[in-house]
């Protein structure tokens, strides 16, 4: 499995250009940049254990900030424990962390980030930029450390006195900093590998123990981004939803992450429970592969595949109302997502012709591969086959292991499901899954009028064309692209009525409990 896939489940928050281009300024806090739960005009209250539970795999559990987080568990306690240099914000999208601020040459190929002032390690050493250049390049010379960084080279990463980073990237790119917000985790220079599972980190939390996926975590009170207001954070690892919030419903845990909508419906009717939804939380697609000697290969029937889904079924039915209809464009949080691009309906009778023109062998069967990772995806792959028997295609669905479906289908798979636990922008997506270089190319897809327009995006800086160009780029993933995005769900969290202030940003931005406070 790709080092960083899951990783990007927690990516979360879109981004514009305006927001990049000009220094962003602050300290690493995320208090008045978060949006969060909770009434505003209580005063925290300082103290107290918060019980969080996360999902996650006994098999895939890693302490590495750089390595394999297969487990939102892991990722939960390691962003807890490290700081990244930036973090998904609600009023500039892309806030300060680590980095305090950041700018760009005209450009946009070298960027400059500024070390928050009083930043120290959990043993109380300062943070230098050596550890930010240390830590930069180590994760640009993981496995995955091309899709991680893209356009970085280790060799342009580079420090500028104590407190400035340097990286020097091999094409403009206005969105870099968006980059940075989920992998850039910091340790000190030179920290052995043998070490790294108990290295000091910057961040708000530090760890007390560690035992089979679960973890201790206690307030660090030398941390540069504001108070933490409680005493601890005990993490305990589920391996499904369900056991997750029935540990919730019975008063073991506070705080159960992304529970999904079986849960909601369970616990909407207490009083005593909170139910977080974060609309348009994670895109649930069904990829089909268009390389060459792939059945999806012809652009005619992918289209056709995308007119024979029902959208407004799948949404009721998948995610039991909780998420909306999406039309074939990942990135549907942007602020500037193509909403007048026409939304795609179903329509069998084109949808047919299509495929005849293509010459589509209706005679054979198809697999559908999914895996039963997260609650809903393998219904939403049943459901699809049962549309497509109406257009006269045979969709068989076949169930992998989540191991299995992640080492031998995933970026591989002529068709399959997956997910990105994450709404992010139009231009995140392109940059990791779409253009020919992605390291996490799904649908293996090689279009250079695509990879020209995202280059056009990424390296203009004038909001009014950039955005004319992020719909020429929308305008070719609607149309020819790999991906079948038939709906959005939302991201639902639930917590006991005592959790106050928890965040309601997506993806990452939902492990940022560094504010949360007991009632």
């Amino acid at each position: 499995m790709d080092v960083t896939r899951r990783q990007l489940l927690w990516a979360g928050g879109a981004i514009g250009a305006a927001g990049l281009l000009a220094g962003c300024g602050g300290s690493g806090g995320g208090s008045d940049d978060t949006a969060a739960s909770g009434a505003p005009t209580e005063t925290p209250r300082s103290g107290g254990t918060l019980r969080v539970g996360a999902l996650g795999h006994a098999s895939a559990i890693t302490r590495d900030p750089h390595g394999t987080q297969a487990n939102e568990s892991d990722y939960l306690i390691i962003a807890l424990v490290f700081d990244t240099l930036t973090v998904p914000g609600a009023a500039t999208n892309t806030a300060p962390r680590l980095a305090a601020s950041w700018t760009s040459s005209t450009d946009l190929r070298t960027w400059r980030f500024k070390i928050a002032k009083g930043a120290v390690f959990h043993d109380g050493t300062p943070v230098t930029a050596d550890d930010v250049v240390w830590s930069l390049k180590r994760l640009r010379n993981t496995p995955s450390g091309e899709a991680r960084l893209p356009g970085i080279q280790a060799k342009n990463i580079r420090a500028d006195g104590e407190d400035t980073v340097v990286v020097v990237s091999d094409y403009a790119n206005a969105d870099f900093p968006l980059l940075t917000r989920f992998t850039t985790f910091v340790l000190k220079k030179d920290t052995p590998s043998s070490q790294i599972a108990k290295a000091p980190g910057t961040g708000p939390f530090k760890l007390d123990w560690f035992r089979d996926g679960n973890a201790r975590l206690v307030r660090n009170d030398m941390w540069y981004g504001g108070t933490v207001h409680l005493d601890a954070i005990e993490v305990t690892m589920f391996e499904t939803p369900q056991a997750m919030a029935n540990a919730l419903l019975v008063g073991q845990i506070d705080l159960a992450s992304n529970a999904g909508a079986v849960a909601a419906r369970t616990a909407e009717p207490r009083k005593d429970i909170q139910v977080l939804r974060r609309p348009n939380d994670m895109a649930m697609p069904i990829v089909m592969r268009t390389a060459k000697g792939s059945p999806f290969a012809d652009e005619r029937v992918r289209e056709a595949m995308r007119l024979i889904v029902d959208r407004e079924a799948m949404v009721k039915q998948v995610l039991s109302g909780y998420g909306t209809v999406a039309n074939d464009i990942l990135g549907t949080g942007d602020p500037d997502y193509a909403k007048d691009i026409a939304q795609r309906g179903r329509d069998l009778p084109r949808a047919g012709k299509l495929l005849k023109d293509a010459g589509f062998d209706l005679s054979k069967t198809y697999e559908l591969v999914t895996t039963e990772d997260i609650s809903g995806l393998a219904d939403s792959a049943t459901l699809f086959a049962n549309q497509a028997r109406e257009a006269g295609v045979k969709v068989k669905v076949v169930k992998q292991e989540s191991g299995a479906f992640w080492q031998k289908t995933w970026k591989t798979g002529d068709f399959y499901t997956t997910y990105w636990g994450t709404n992010d922008s139009v231009v995140f997506f392109a940059s990791k899954t779409m253009v020919s270089e992605a390291g996490q190319n799904e649908t293996g897809w090689d279009d250079a009028g695509f990879d020209a327009a995202y280059r056009k995006v990424i390296s203009t800086a004038d909001p009014t064309k950039r955005a004319v160009a992020l719909k020429e780029l929308q305008q070719i993933e609607h149309d020819r692209s790999g991906y079948l995005l038939w709906g959005m769900a939302d991201g639902i969290d639930l917590a006991a009525a005592k959790v106050r202030n928890l965040p309601r940003l997506p993806g990452y931005g939902r492990v940022q409990l560094e504010d949360v406070w007991l009632s």
